[in-house]
């Protein structure tokens, strides 16, 4: 199994670079004493930081990538038929995919994992920006940007990413002088997080998705088993902080030898969560005592869920529960989750505009509820519009039902065309944004489906009165239509 110690003085090339998680590993590989050779077709903000660091990147289609090279490190988005990657096998060169080459990297470091359907960008950030506050310096690889990642949540605002580099070791607490921490998602699509080989992980909950993929909820159950299976054993310092409810967690944690903790607003559970929506105060208690309390700034109790395995986490790497929780008081959040945009002045008063991520039901419904809860628009006669782009053709057509039950908190919803991704043309025919609106519409929801994204925004304009709450959602490029609507007409592209 290739490591990163066969890599050290080598030149390696990573094709597509300016990724959020390629980049990070770009820094992390380079920090190791790999010769990293990058290359992206488009020249970023992301490229313009590696290269600033000393990283080598060309912005070319790194066509010519495996010439002088010993491994090549590439994304999904890179087509098996690429020149590089033929000539690399052809080579016989090691090619790895960025999961695989994230696990080759944890190999070396003391692996924090963060897994579940639902909650993992923010979880990772929380848990990067705490640790940091708390003095163990992680490299952290989340899925979103943050503006307290870079340097904790208790110091000023740096910029927005959603990646940074830490110590080789942890330099601080009880696990002092073992190797750095490294804490990242472990994304179950494609059970790419079987490449992970982390000390410590995280299972917030487990759901039906990706059912292209795995094709029933059994199966994406044994997948987090193996991925459980994968932590050290309990002597070795394995640890599994798994949801007490709703993560299936008798079947995953079966067999394990890694210590298995429970979290959750269950008493029963190790790490008893408990949430008031009203004040936003989040406390965890273990056993009789509680080991952390603080005023959470994003809504919602999926988002104290988030914060206590954050906390819960950050505890067992070895934070001090006070400098962690307070840590979790000033995290203000991370982009295009639950993200308020502002208020978009409008005649006779504005409308409120959130930018968010979610494309599962039980995101969606999490999502929704909590901001109704905190925005209480009606009572100022405003109703909550949402605008949900579904994400992927088989995930809308496999989890309808679903969808038609989880705009409930919703007065109007506007559905512009599936995002079409992943999935083949036969699957594409086999359901359409008017099967969603239908459904809504069964179900008494003020539902209607506008394309493309500049109606949408006209749509908006048009209808939106003060005191509403629009509330933008997908993980394809809906967020045009938040950000147009903010800006106006002209930031609209006709998608």
């Amino acid at each position: 199994m290739l490591n990163v110690q066969d890599l050290s003085g080598k030149p390696v090339a990573m094709l597509g670079v300016g990724g959020s998680g390629m980049s990070a590993l770009a820094r992390l590989l380079a920090s190791m004493g790999v010769e990293v050779r990058g290359y992206d077709a488009v020249a970023s903000p992301i490229t313009d930081r590696l290269i600033e660091s000393g990283i080598r990147v060309a912005i070319e289609d790194g066509r010519s990538a495996a010439e002088g090279v010993d491994a090549l490190i590439t994304t999904a988005a890179v087509p098996r038929e690429h020149p590089a990657l033929l000539a690399a096998n052809d080579a016989g060169l090691p090619v790895l995919t960025y999961p695989q080459a994230l696990g080759m990297v944890m190999r070396g470091r003391t692996g924090v994992a963060v897994a579940g359907t639902h909650g993992k960008s923010t979880t990772v950030a929380m848990l990067g920006a705490a640790m940091v506050d708390a003095g163990l310096d992680p490299s952290v690889i989340a899925g979103a940007a943050s503006a307290q990642l870079e340097r904790g949540a208790l110091a000023e605002r740096g910029a927005w990413v959603g990646s940074r580099l830490g110590s080789p070791e942890i330099p601080s607490g009880p696990r002092f002088g073992a190797t750095g921490l490294l804490v990242a998602e472990a994304c179950e699509f494609n059970r790419s997080f079987h490449n992970l080989r982390p000390t410590i992980a995280g299972i917030g909950n487990i759901e039906a998705d990706h059912l292209d993929i795995y094709g029933s909820l059994d199966a994406v159950v044994e997948a987090f088993a193996r991925f459980a299976r994968a932590l050290p054993p309990a002597d070795d310092g394995g640890v599994l902080i798994i949801g007490h409810d709703g993560a299936h967690r008798r079947e995953v944690t079966a067999g394990l030898d890694a210590r298995v903790q429970t979290i959750g607003f269950s008493p029963q559970a190790d790490w008893v969560v408990s949430y008031d929506e009203h004040t936003s105060a989040v406390s965890v208690r273990a056993g009789d005592a509680i080991q952390g309390r603080w005023t959470l700034a994003l809504p919602g109790a999926h988002n104290a869920a988030n914060s206590a395995m954050a906390f819960a986490l950050a505890v067992t790497a070895g934070g001090d529960p006070s400098i962690v929780a307070r840590s979790l008081s000033a995290f203000g959040g991370l982009e295009r989750r639950c993200q308020l945009l502002g208020d978009r002045p409008i005649a006779g008063g504005s409308v409120r505009v959130y930018d968010d991520y979610g494309h599962h039901p039980t995101e969606v419904d999490a999502t929704l509820r909590a901001i109704r809860t905190a925005e209480r628009p009606e009572a100022s006669g405003g109703r909550l519009i949402v605008v949900f782009q579904p994400h992927q053709h088989s995930r809308t057509r496999f989890l309808l039902d679903e969808f038609a039950t989880a705009f409930s908190s919703a007065d109007a919803v506007i559905v512009p065309e599936i995002y079409f991704v992943r999935d083949s043309e036969a699957e594409k025919q086999r359901v359409n944004a008017d099967d969603l609106v239908t459904r809504l519409c069964d179900r008494g929801v003020d539902a209607s489906h506008a394309h493309p994204f500049s109606a949408i925004v006209e749509q908006l304009e048009r209808d939106c009165r003060p005191g509403d709450v629009v509330v933008v959602m997908g993980a394809g490029p809906v967020w045009q239509v938040a950000h147009g609507f903010m800006r106006g007409m002209r930031a609209v592209a006709h998608a």
